[in-house]
């Protein structure tokens, strides 16, 4: 050993290997240190939720060109509220006068005069934004929003801006004013964005629950919930209607459509009627009670919050540079070390491989927070020195998830074991074990006792006896919940909206070129007067990239919702949303978004934050320099565009799980390196479902892969959920692999989806080999039959065509 000129130690691979292992560890980590610094960025500090916090939710309704009508809709106000009230403000009033005044403006929705009704809109809007004329804080501006709002609900404001809304989406000349249109602005769209914020604002407040709220407004809630999700307002659910204008807007008819407002309300309009991720664990634990089924091993909300973030793996230009700095090391030491030159003789049977000694030491390495395996511990260190408690603490005691295994995994190694040893199967018996040696008997009693049965597996059997036996099966009783309304709302144009909903994310994608035949999703953002300065294109840049951002943020939300709650209500209502996903290329599409620097992406800081609602009614605006738009604001990343990322992440895991044909096009893709890329951003939900699409496509990415991402699998290891006699680590074929039956695989499934849906929502096309046959010829007779006037007065001509003028084979009809 020596002290090298460059003030390290100098110190070559056989010298290391004969080092202490204490010592080899941390001397391993310095190194790792200096070759891989993206490594120790700080983990991220995001907490996964239904939702961001309630202003933040609130900003990103308004885009910043909108700014100056916040002044707008107080102008309207005012005007309204001095010619009918006193001087006083609207603090100063009593709970009867804001009734009685907010009654006024509702009466005023109903004059027929446009402008007369867009300024009460604007008015009504004013009171739902909390009369922030009057306020100096915004705490004060979201206490007064809260009390107006469900002062606005009680007096029946919401059902009022339905009908407008719908007379705005039916408004044909509008429609066809703007198809006419070279440019679409914020002003082709006044009155329709001035109705969506209002409703938005009122169903993102109601549906924030608060400790202080009176049993009144607990009550109005419950309601009003009820109500958005029954077909009350046009006889369908409003999520519904919402979803009719996405395709209305996507099919060119209506451009002016302010897209963003309509994917916002819509999100938030399922988040509240059918409930977020906490509502859909207590439903999931509710179902299995109900259905007899034990508990869930584990919380897996509080799981993946547990989780830690792993290090990144290293990418192929940081391998590089470790194998030059590496390759420097060495020089030096041969110049300096001539008397150890013995030891600097390199091993005939070693590779050039660079990750050699990364895949060597994984054990060391403490970046992916691991237990070292059992075996390789024994064969390759001597035992560990034991540590103190507090220093063990930071290491995880365990897997974080139980292990599951499915009754179709079970058969499978039985059938397996039985033709090996006994040479005859016995098809699904799994209680049968005569004949089998007794480690099979352990490995049966080890596969039983983690034995998960789920509820998708228990709705499938009970659908395929319903279509066994349509008789004697009896009627399903139908739960009429909140989902069950909205499937049986969307379910005639489902395909459609999948289709429209991405044609929008495309669209928004920030790796989609600008086409000509694209959809313009830019109408509720662009000024009708294009920018002049550096300074007003700049922030209308930042307004645009952030418009986008939260129309992804809000397809992505809506379509993870939907496909979570319709699984638990009923598989086949989950897989054909997702088939219809599939068709629609939704699985290259999120390939598509990831396939961009995705670092740079999660910490984007396209937001002004002076310019976010609330702040900016309550304070005085600084003065905005090309500076300040540049330096953004200081959080470590963006909340939106992590949450859209893990979203579609959950997307992608859903499409593709338990799916060979699906999980084949993520190989054909070839969605490992761009996955592998999205591991870099340290925050353990987004790595888990990242490492989840990793290890379905292991088996098929090949041996090579597997040698050269040891650490990736690694991470796989401690952070998936085991299977137990799933092979995913190694290239044997799967028994339901075989390329040829994928399209099979899709087509069966379609076929079931369409009995499912034909037998429960389609009662015209009963099959009429089960509709009950009366036998009685009196009753028959006897019936009465209403015939057409037009069929009575021709009665003599249609017995003389039809039954004098044929001759009848007496003896044929007797035979």
């Amino acid at each position: 050993m020596d002290v090298g000129g460059g003030g390290g130690l100098i110190i070559n691979n056989k010298q290391r290997a004969m080092l202490p292992t204490k010592s080899r560890g941390e001397f391993i980590r310095n190194q790792r240190k200096d070759s891989e610094g993206f490594s120790e960025s700080p983990d991220l500090e995001f907490e996964y939720a239904d939702t961001d916090k309630w202003a933040a939710e609130l900003s990103e309704l308004y885009s910043y060109t909108e700014g100056p009508e916040f002044l707008l809709n107080r102008k309207c106000f005012a005007e309204d509220f001095r010619t009918h009230v006193t001087d006083k403000k609207w603090a100063e009033l009593d709970a009867a006068q804001h009734r009685a005044h907010a009654m006024r403006l509702l009466d005023g929705l109903e004059v027929t005069a446009r402008e007369k009704r867009l300024k009460v809109a604007r008015a009504i809007l004013y009171m739902a934004q909390g009369t922030f004329g009057e306020c100096s804080s915004e705490a004060e501006v979201q206490h007064w929003m809260r009390y107006n709002i469900f002062l606005l609900l009680e007096v029946g404001t919401f059902s009022a801006l339905v009908e407008l809304l719908n007379m705005e989406i039916d408004n044909s000349a509008a429609c066809s004013s703007a198809v006419r249109k070279p440019a679409i602005s914020l002003a082709d769209s006044t009155d329709l964005r001035v109705l969506l914020n209002i409703m938005y604002l009122m169903v993102e407040t109601i549906q924030q629950e608060d400790p202080a709220d009176t049993p009144e407004w607990r009550a109005a809630r419950e309601t009003f919930k009820t109500e958005l999700g029954s077909p009350l307002y046009n006889n369908e659910p409003i999520s519904v209607m919402l979803f009719g204008m996405v395709t209305k807007f996507c099919s060119g008819h209506a451009p002016h459509f302010p897209m963003k407002k309509v994917l916002l309300l819509l999100w938030k309009s399922i988040l509240f009627t059918l409930g977020g991720f906490e509502q859909l664990q207590n439903i999931k634990v509710r179902k299995r009670e109900e259905l007899g089924l034990p508990p869930l091993p584990e919380d897996s909300i509080r799981v993946i919050r547990s989780m830690r973030a792993a290090s990144p793996p290293a990418s192929a230009s940081d391998l590089i540079e470790q194998q030059q700095k590496r390759a420097r090391r060495e020089h030096k030491a041969l110049i300096k070390q001539d008397n150890l030159d013995a030891f600097n003789e390199k091993d005939p049977y070693k590779t050039d491989d660079p990750r050699e000694d990364e895949d060597d030491n994984d054990d060391n390495d403490n970046s992916l927070e691991a237990e070292t395996f059992p075996l390789e511990r024994d064969e390759v260190m001597p035992p560990p020195i034991p540590h103190p408690p507090s220093e063990r603490v930071s290491f995880p005691k365990g897997l974080p998830w139980a292990p599951k295994v499915r009754e179709k995994d079970i058969e499978n190694f039985l059938e397996s074991s039985r033709s090996k040893f006994i040479g005859y199967t016995l098809g699904n018996d799994t209680d049968t074990v005569v004949g089998l040696p007794r480690p099979i008997h352990e490995s049966i009693k080890t596969l039983k006792q983690h034995k998960y049965v789920s509820i998708a597996e228990i709705q499938i059997a009970k659908e395929e006896e319903y279509q066994k036996t349509p008789l004697s099966g009896g009627e399903e009783e139908v739960e009429m919940c909140a989902t069950e309304l909205l499937y049986q709302g969307i379910l005639p144009s489902l395909p459609q909206y999948m289709i429209a909903l991405l044609k929008i994310l495309l669209a928004a994608a920030p790796t989609s070129k600008a086409k000509t035949d694209s959809i313009n999703i830019l109408a509720d953002v662009l000024p009708e007067e294009m920018p002049t300065t550096v300074l007003q294109s700049m922030k209308l840049g930042v307004d645009v990239n952030r418009h986008k951002e939260i129309i992804v943020k809000a397809i992505s939300a809506i379509l993870l919702l939907l496909l979570k709650h319709f699984k638990l209500n009923h598989v086949y209502q989950f897989e054909y949303m997702a088939q219809h996903l599939v068709f629609a290329n939704c699985i290259p599409l999120i390939l598509k978004f990831f396939n961009q620097n995705i670092m740079s992406y999660i910490t984007a800081k396209n937001s002004i934050s002076v310019l976010d609602f609330p702040y900016c009614v309550v304070h005085e605006l600084p003065e905005l320099t090309a500076e300040s738009l540049e330096a953004g604001d200081n959080n470590q990343f963006c909340w939106r565009n992590l949450f859209s990322c893990i979203n579609l992440l959950r997307i992608l895991n859903k499409l593709t799980k338990w799916k060979h044909s699906r999980t084949m096009m993520l190989v054909v893709f070839k969605s490992a390196p761009i996955l592998k890329r999205a591991l870099k951003v340290k925050q353990a939900m987004m790595q888990l479902y990242v490492l989840k699409l990793l290890k379905v496509q292991t088996k098929y990415l090949g041996r090579q892969w597997r040698k050269s991402n040891m650490k990736t699998m690694s991470a796989i290891y401690q952070k998936v959920r085991h299977r137990l006699n799933d092979d995913w680590a190694y290239g044997n074929a799967d028994l339901d692999a075989r390329p040829w039956d994928f399209q099979a695989e899709e087509c069966a499934l379609r076929a079931n989806i369409e009995r499912f849906n034909s037998r429960r929502y389609d009662k015209s096309q009963s099959n009429p080999d089960f509709v009950p046959v009366d036998n009685c010829l009196q009753s028959v007779l006897g019936q009465r039959v209403e015939l057409p006037e037009d069929f009575q007065m021709n009665y003599d001509l249609w017995l003389e065509r039809e039954v004098f003028s044929k001759p009848i084979s007496w003896e044929e009809l007797l035979q």
